[in-house]
């Protein structure tokens, strides 16, 4: 089977699921967005890889402007013609879509349906849930409200035209109802971490030097993008009151964009204050990058727990570290943490406090920080076992390419 997996954001678990369906003897193009600033996974080819496997970054003239709504239309719209222009020269049994911006996923649908084209609607997030959000916190409601509830109609488009929708989590299928997706159409996976890529190294290693002090008693680490979903001040609170505690502690974020600036500006105006901020580091250094920190760190503001599930947690399992998620108790990722032994509150004017608390544990116990980060590797390994994933995923395409 011919299939491309477009994964707009470039991340390391779609990529291995395009080198498992190769390995399989599918041909397989896996298309990203060089454009799109996040943390990527191995896209390239590397040894070992199978003859069928292929990358393909994409970019075009128009620059990707996430926080300014017209720019970032035309690009949208940009992206879309040149993928779409790529397609037309292809022959293809099924197309995945993951990660696309709504409105070139719009402009793609649209293609696919007068190309008579099969395609999985690979869903990550509700787009239009936080598009919809954003509007509200930039418009009047007689406006915002509108324009919200049209994103909504435009997304449950998309999907209702998708050949099958393959969603992360079971939250979403309460959703596909409201919008009239019969289920024998959609399918639950849940994201993973490919744990080849992804293990759990010596805390001091060959990148330590460049992430943290020697000295530092508790090194604190938060990887990943941070965006309207995200609460970056957190961080800092949390730094802060760990050290009003009595304890040494540091705080790298791996990150980059606007907060991800802010928070450099602000590690620069309080010298005394020991926060570094990183730029997104090269796949191949992910384990060393991640391995060494004490505790790894993950972010999720309440009004995005109903639209997303954030895969960092994912690899931070595969790392084997403890973790604290400041999100909602009720995100899926939030009982994967607290699976593996971590700690969860949630992201309120408090969290700082009863985070320090079982830090403090976790200082004085350098045995149970190994334990649990064993634990977290235990059900990352239990979990993100690439044959069945990558079964329950052939079985999807397999049966759209049959049906047509």
């Amino acid at each position: 089977m011919r299939i491309v997996l477009h994964d707009f954001s470039g991340h390391p678990f779609q990529a291995e699921l395009s080198r498992r369906l190769a390995e399989r003897g599918h041909d397989v193009e896996h298309v990203f967005s060089n454009q799109y600033v996040s943390g990527k996974g191995h896209l390239e080819r590397q040894p070992g890889d199978p003859e069928g496997l292929s990358f393909t970054g994409i970019t075009i003239d128009t620059p990707f402007k996430k926080y300014d709504p017209f720019g970032r239309l035309r690009f949208e719209r940009a992206y879309a013609k040149h993928w779409r222009k790529r397609l037309d020269g292809q022959q293809v049994d099924a197309v995945v879509a993951c990660n696309i911006p709504l409105f070139a996923l719009v402009l793609f649908a649209w293609y696919a349906r007068r190309r008579k084209l099969s395609w999985v609607f690979w869903h990550q997030d509700i787009y239009s849930f936080a598009l919809g959000a954003e509007l509200r916190r930039r418009l009047p409601r007689l406006i915002a409200g509108p324009g919200a509830r049209f994103l909504v109609r435009l997304e449950a488009w998309c999907a209702k035209r998708a050949s099958h929708v393959v969603a992360i989590g079971p939250t979403f299928t309460e959703v596909y109802d409201d919008w009239g997706i019969p289920p024998e159409r959609t399918s639950v996976i849940p994201n993973w971490a490919p744990l080849d890529d992804i293990y759990p190294v010596d805390r001091d290693n060959r990148r330590t030097a460049d992430l943290f002090d020697a000295d530092a008693e508790l090194r604190l680490l938060y990887s990943g993008t941070l965006g309207r979903k995200h609460n970056p001040m957190l961080l800092v609170e949390l730094l802060r009151a760990v050290r009003d505690r009595g304890v040494d502690a540091a705080l790298t974020v791996v990150s980059e964009g606007e907060p991800a600036d802010e928070l450099a500006a602000l590690a620069r105006a309080e010298a005394a204050l020991p926060m570094r901020v990183l730029p997104f580091q090269p796949a191949d250094d992910l384990p060393e990058v991640l391995g060494s920190a004490d505790v790894l760190v993950a972010l999720l503001e309440p009004d995005a727990t109903t639209f997303s599930i954030p895969s960092k947690v994912l690899s931070y399992m595969a790392a084997g570290r403890p973790i604290l998620g400041l999100m909602p108790g009720d995100n899926p990722a939030a009982a994967d943490i607290l699976a593996s032994g971590g700690f969860v509150t949630e992201p309120d004017d408090e969290s700082a406090e009863r985070s320090t608390t079982w830090l403090l544990d976790l200082v004085k116990d350098p045995d149970a920080v190994a334990e649990i980060g064993r634990r977290t590797r235990a059900v990352a390994e239990d979990k993100f076992e690439s044959g069945a994933i990558t079964d329950r995923f052939e079985d999807v395409l397999t049966s759209v390419h049959r049906k047509g």
